[in-house]
């Protein structure tokens, strides 16, 4: 007698649960998701962002940089005919700025900038030595002060210092008779004691950062390996520091380079300087219709002042890498 209750056969029970499951139609395609930005796509779009963040500064730099640029070169290259007043193109203002007496100012700035930068380098660097290896802090406190306030005073209220102290009738002259050595501040050696007063403290605060950055691990590292002071500063600190002093040399040199109204008020043009020459020809006390020249030689000094730049910007990337 067959059983009634065997099981049904093989695949009846899931073709009765297809056939009782409600019919839901074709399945819905499925939603695509977003693509996924790569890290150079955000930076491209924030640098979108960005950029007008530094139209302002760019405006700043074609008014205050471009705009007098473009004029003195224009100018400098551009002769404007006394009787017609017609104006033409010509190398005559830049050929007559680096001959006669405008080559002499030229040589003149240049000897004054290379004698005070390198005075004030030598000297600078030694005081800042010696503030680093003082174990007074308040000595570096002091120091960095004083260094900072004399750093900026310059200009017609130095030059009227330095003449009622070392002048003719100063202080400082009538009081140790400086006049019966022979010794002038309306000389070329005056003016260097005047841009030294300056340019010395600026150096101290220039290469203090540097000398900061001697690791005292590596004096104690040569002193182990048997190597004297002096061998220390020869083959480790002078090396180190030497594209920070070559930095600060040529900051030096731009420094003294431009400066103009202390040597004005001081010497005016008993001494041939450029910046001297320069301000003459704008205010027509030589001759009368040279502003044009006055712009040529105000384009030698800027190519000066350029490859000044090109050499501390290296020398200065430089110090960081290696004192950083």
């Amino acid at each position: 007698m067959p059983d009634k209750t065997a099981p049904p056969p093989a695949g009846s029970g899931s073709a009765t649960l297809a056939d009782s499951a409600p019919a839901t139609g074709p399945a819905a395609p499925a939603r695509p998701s977003p693509p996924v930005r790569d890290g150079g796509a955000r930076r491209r779009g924030a640098r979108r962002h960005r950029w007008p963040v530094v139209v302002p500064f760019f405006a700043f730099l074609a008014v205050c940089f471009g705009l007098p640029a473009g004029t003195m070169v224009y100018g400098a290259f551009t002769v404007v005919d006394s009787a017609s007043g017609d104006s033409r193109f010509s190398t005559e203002n830049v050929s007559g700025s680096l001959s006669g007496a405008y080559a002499t100012g030229l040589t003149g700035s240049v000897e004054l900038s290379l004698v005070t930068a390198l005075l004030a380098t030598v000297i600078g660097t030694l005081i800042a030595q010696a503030v680093v290896s003082s174990p007074r802090p308040a000595l570096r406190g002091v120091v960095v002060s004083a260094s900072g306030v004399l750093a900026n005073f310059s200009g017609a209220p130095l030059a009227f210092a330095f003449i009622a102290t070392l002048g003719t009738t100063g202080t400082v002259t009538q009081l140790f008779h400086l006049d019966r050595t022979g010794f002038s501040l309306y000389s070329f050696t005056g003016l260097v004691l005047a841009y030294l007063y300056f340019m010395i403290p600026l150096m101290v605060v220039t290469v203090l950062p540097a000398l900061d950055g001697l690791r005292s691990q590596w004096q104690e590292a040569a002193a182990s390996c048997g190597a004297t002071r002096g061998q220390y500063w020869r083959h480790v600190g002078i090396p180190v520091l030497t594209p920070s002093l070559l930095g600060g040399a040529v900051l030096m040199f731009g420094t003294a380079f431009a400066s103009h109204a202390t040597a004005a008020v001081m010497v005016g043009s008993s001494q041939p300087l450029i910046t001297i020459q320069i301000a003459n020809a704008l205010n027509g006390n030589v001759l009368v219709g040279q502003e044009n020249l006055a712009l040529a030689m105000s384009l030698n000094m800027v190519v000066i002042a350029l490859l000044v730049m090109a050499v501390q910007i290296p020398l200065q990337r430089r110090s960081t890498r290696w004192l950083g």
